[in-house]
């Protein structure tokens, strides 16, 4: 009996997979517990494998392609196994999507069939009663003439659909239909007229392309925007004297195999601190607030397809070797799309730091359901008056985002002090 491999759901979040590879090709032999195909979710790549044995009889997807949950990938079966209903369902699930496409064609193919016949109609009561001259001016009225007595663009509704999808202007389109009317063909023969050169300097034109939205980049958009737009963000900054923290960590270097970076202690000192700030370490669920009782940072990690947040778990109660370990190992497998959805779930907090680029301050989106996001911007050296002289300085700003639902200003601003009496205090953190 034929099996049908269908696309499961392989995270909390996924709507869709895309078919990374496939490790089987038609006519294999597989057994329960193989890997055939490696599916790209929203989070990771994730292996796929057989449940049953058999021969893979028919492959419907191609890689690269995106599948729905519950989508026909493939199917398994006896070797010359009959599957022609199994392929007919799935044929017919996926000619659906082009029902309303034919149904407008048609309807526009009957629609002109008719302005023709009235056309025709027309022409032939009106010829007896008009001079020579006028059939001429009326002929070109009809050869090219695409606007209505009104005004109104003589269009198919499908043209229309076509042009407005193109950005196409109908008005600089020449109808083929009855009328000057402007139907599908119309919208597919037209070609833009180049506008006209500013000046006799000419170019090389270089290709432009088109990029593939990753099941990553999709998810990202939309949980973005989805945090955008429904938490009323604000944000507050902070500058921090970086001195002390930057002597602890070369002394802490020195002594250790395990090297500590300045994120480190950035994780470090905003773990203490959601343990003293109980807002900021919430989330917001409708009706209720959830204050958390345990302290997970999300370091957001930066991959090509976008930003990547694995989590170190009980972090306030983890030394900065353990955090930075931890740290590398998870930043590792991120960059190698190796992690899985577990190392990227249950956050209550989140870091972003941009100073390894440069970058001296910025704001970021809140991570939700995160009540709020720290972006880290770069240590500057900068003049700072110390018992009344400059002397040089190492200053560091981050932002707090924050979502006002959860967290007020004053709260948020309490806990950015504390931030801030940590890292200038390094010990302080140890303690």
């Amino acid at each position: 009996m034929a099996i049908k491999i269908e696309m499961p759901k392989l995270s909390d979040t996924m709507e869709e997979g895309v078919i990374a590879s496939w490790n089987v090709e038609e006519g294999d032999k597989v057994s329960a517990g193989d890997i055939i195909a490696e599916v790209e979710t929203d989070k990771a790549t994730m292996e796929v494998e057989a449940f049953d044995e058999g021969t893979v009889l028919k492959i419907l997807v191609d890689e690269g392609d995106a599948v729905p949950l519950g989508g026909l990938m493939a199917v398994l079966g006896e070797e010359g196994e009959d599957i022609s209903e199994i392929l007919e369902n799935a044929g017919s699930s996926d000619s659906d999507s082009s029902d309303s496409e034919e149904s407008e064609e048609k309807k526009e193919s009957q629609e002109s069939k008719s302005e023709e016949k009235e056309e025709s109609k027309s022409k032939d009561s009106s010829a007896k009663l008009t001079s020579p001259k006028s059939e001429t001016k009326s002929s070109k009225e009809d050869a090219g003439e695409s606007t209505g007595k009104d005004g109104r663009i003589l269009a198919s509704p499908l043209a229309r659909k076509m042009a407005e999808d193109k950005g196409i202007d109908l008005s600089k389109v020449d109808g083929s239909g009855p009328n000057g009317r402007i139907i599908k063909a119309d919208i597919e023969e037209h070609k833009e007229s180049a506008p006209a050169a500013a000046s006799t300097q000419s170019f090389e034109s270089l290709e432009s392309r088109e990029v593939k939205v990753s099941q990553m980049r999709k998810t990202i958009a939309r949980r973005l925007s989805e945090s955008k737009f429904s938490s009323p963000h604000f944000y507050e900054t902070i500058d921090i004297d970086m001195k002390a923290a930057m002597a602890a960590r070369s002394s802490m270097n020195e002594a250790n195999d395990v090297k500590i970076s300045f994120n480190d202690i950035v994780v470090k000192a905003c773990s203490v601190a959601l343990t003293r700030h109980q807002a900021v370490n919430s989330s917001w669920h409708g009706d209720v607030i959830k204050e958390h009782g345990d302290v997970h940072v999300a370091v957001a990690v930066a991959i090509d397809e976008g930003l990547m947040t694995p989590v170190i778990r009980h972090s306030d109660k983890k030394g900065l070797l353990q955090i930075s370990s931890e740290t590398r190992e998870l930043a590792g497998l991120a960059r190698d799309r190796k992690l899985q959805p577990e190392q990227m779930e249950g956050s209550t907090f989140t870091i972003s730091n941009l100073g390894m680029f440069g970058i001296e301050e910025f704001t970021a989106i809140i991570n939700p359901p995160n009540a709020c996001i720290l972006a880290v911007g770069a240590i500057r050296d900068v003049p700072v008056v110390e018992n009344g002289e400059v002397v040089p300085g190492k200053r560091m700003k981050v932002t707090l985002s924050s979502d006002h639902r959860i967290v007020d200003g004053a709260k948020a601003a309490e806990f950015l002090n504390t931030v801030k009496n940590l890292l200038e205090n390094p010990l302080s953190m140890l303690l």
